[in-house]
């Protein structure tokens, strides 16, 4: 049997997932020139290398995600909570600063060298755990009272550890379980004090990180200069980066052409966090209709698995680690155009960095993992098999 036989799930996700990738090299090669020279090694080519070693390992962890019975992401889920959750300390507590701002993002994993950003993983593994809850109480009735310590006390210790040193990631791991707290049918009641608890929570820590700014290394400052330059008309140094992507996305009008970027020389993340300015560029408008329609068909897969799947579980699992993809696509080229403040979020499957494309593709994964198993029932009802054997695995 070859591996193309071994492949099962929404072979519509493969296709997407696999597009993407294709199409990130020759943007990735082009961007990465200005790393390249900047850095003084000159070779752009390496960074194409590695980017297909990144792209590589994601599709090999993609395939063995989607290998694994979804059913056991209930357990892992449990398992693997306490364990980001140390990452997270580990990451806070070494503590690397620039300039007086907390950098901690990532952590060196030992022999090999590599920096990993763990809030990624937490951000997957906090999802796949708030799915599983939510799954557990859908048939039955709870009070908020008996809601706190299972499910929002995890979710507000994972946030207050990556919040220091990242708060876009912080707003949208927030967001995306507000919304799948909704959807899972948790009472609007109680998400609404959870948001108000939310914002109490990141007002009392900017006012304890501007009294103690030492005391508590932070990117509070970071932030409101983002906020204060995206509000106000005037340009200031806080502007350069989206004032070149601007520039770039207007001479996509009559577009450069693969490889030929101008912008990319001027723009610190042209290959990671402004990627898609840089396409706009190089491909025009079609490049960018290109990514709006390969995430919206994402989303519709989406949509079509979760509603597909035999279980609860199965539907909140899909949604819970699939709409941050899209959404935090969404941000990153409503970035670009300045809809939204800069926020270091990078263009899934597109931009390079290796966790970015890891988690993105383990998320993909664990979709393909609910798709395969609804893919087997419909394969056992054509056949002699009783498809409720297979659906009770699931359960």
């Amino acid at each position: 049997m070859n591996l193309f036989q071994q492949i099962k799930g929404d072979r519509l996700i493969w296709a997407i997932a696999t597009l993407l990738a294709i199409f990130s090299f020759l943007p990735v090669y082009s961007a990465a020139s200005n790393l390249a020279y900047t850095s003084g090694a000159g070779n752009t080519f390496s960074y194409f290398v590695k980017h297909f070693m990144h792209l590589l390992l994601g599709f090999a962890i993609m395939f063995a995600m989607h290998k694994v019975p979804y059913k056991y992401f209930r357990g892992l889920s449990m398992v693997m909570l306490p364990i980001v959750l140390v990452l997270l300390i580990i990451t806070v507590l070494q503590g690397t600063t620039i300039d007086g701002a907390n950098a901690s993002r990532w952590i060196q994993i030992p022999i090999i060298g590599m920096s990993f950003q763990t809030s990624t993983l937490a951000a997957l593994v906090l999802m796949v755990y708030v799915a599983r809850y939510l799954s557990k109480i859908s048939t039955k009735t709870v009070s908020f009272k008996e809601t706190i310590l299972p499910l929002w006390v995890p979710v507000f210790l994972v946030l207050a550890l990556i919040l220091p040193a990242n708060f876009s990631t912080t707003a949208i791991i927030f967001t995306m379980v507000m919304l799948l707290a909704f959807i899972g049918g948790y009472p609007i009641r109680y998400l609404l004090l959870i948001l108000g608890t939310g914002l109490m929570g990141l007002v009392f820590f900017i006012l304890v990180a501007k009294s103690f700014p030492e005391a508590m290394p932070n990117r509070v400052d970071t932030w409101m200069s983002r906020i204060e330059s995206f509000a106000d008309d005037s340009e200031t140094v806080e502007d350069y980066q989206i004032e070149r992507a601007k520039i770039a996305i207007a001479t996509g009008i009559t577009p450069v052409g693969p490889g030929k970027s101008i912008q990319k020389n001027f723009l610190p993340q042209s290959s990671s966090d402004f990627i898609f300015a840089i396409i706009i560029e190089e491909y025009g408008i079609f490049g960018g209709l290109f990514l709006l329609i390969m995430y919206s068909w994402l989303l519709f897969r989406l949509v079509i698995v979760a509603q597909n799947a035999e279980t609860v579980f199965g539907k909140l699992l899909v949604l819970g680690v699939g709409l941050p993809i899209v959404f935090q696509a969404l941000i990153n080229m409503a970035v670009a155009v300045e809809l939204f403040p800069v926020t270091g979020q990078t263009l899934p499957l597109i931009s390079s960095g290796g966790t970015s494309i890891w988690m993105t593709c383990m998320a993909i994964g664990i979709v393909l993992s609910v798709s395969a198993k609804r893919q087997e029932i419909k394969e056992a009802e054509q056949s002699d098999e009783n498809p409720l054997e297979i659906l009770s695995e699931t359960i």
